[in-house]
């Protein structure tokens, strides 16, 4: 019965990351699809750049919230004794979801806001701490494929350290190697969607 029911969890987690609203909503609106242009993938960066900041504020609060529900569902609902793990491997689901969506062809985007809404479920501090690291880091090295990688690396660890060891730390592990997995085939990307990466004319 556990087993099946961290099944259903996971599956949900993964029909909601499978939303693709950057695809959907650009396509709405300009007729194109998001993929094809600046970055190749169904991000809220790129779906600014090609329907503007208001289509990409839009999605990136769709991105969060379908990766807060299934968390949240999880927490809340699953049983006591295992509540951790599912909601942990829900999270992961999710972010697969939004990586590899089941309605986008399995091409999506990269995952990060998806995981920050399981993050925000379990935690509302860890999502702050986790944007902070994000920022800090893009801010650093200018390259958002390389700050997102190193930041799911930190997340567990940083969390340990802050004495946040609950759900949030089992969200990060989870989530984070999905993530790892997503983000390290950019890694010597030269990047043209985020603005401080873009190269210099």
């Amino acid at each position: 019965m556990g087993l099946l029911l961290a099944l259903a969890f996971a599956a949900l987690g993964y029909l909601c990351g499978s939303l693709t609203f950057s695809i959907w909503i650009t396509r709405l609106l300009k007729g194109v699809d998001v993929r094809d242009a600046g970055s190749g993938h169904a991000t809220t960066t790129n779906t600014i750049r090609q329907a503007g900041f208001a289509a990409g504020a839009l999605v990136l609060v769709l991105d969060i919230a379908k990766g807060f529900l299934p968390a949240w569902l999880a927490l809340h609902y699953a049983p006591a004794a295992s509540r951790t793990w599912i909601a942990a491997l829900t999270v992961a689901a999710a972010v697969a979801g939004h990586c590899w969506p089941l309605f986008g062809q399995f091409r999506g985007g990269m995952g990060l806001a998806t995981g920050a809404g399981g993050l925000l479920a379990a935690n509302p501090l860890t999502f702050l701490i986790s944007a902070a690291i994000l920022i800090f880091l893009t801010l650093v090295l200018h390259h958002g494929a390389r700050a997102s990688l190193i930041t799911a690396l930190l997340l567990a660890p940083v969390f340990w350290l802050a004495g946040l060891r609950g759900p949030e730390l089992a969200i990060a592990l989870a989530g984070g190697v999905v993530l790892i997995v997503r983000w390290r085939t950019s890694w010597n990307r030269t990047y043209r969607e985020l603005w401080l990466d873009r190269e210099k004319s």
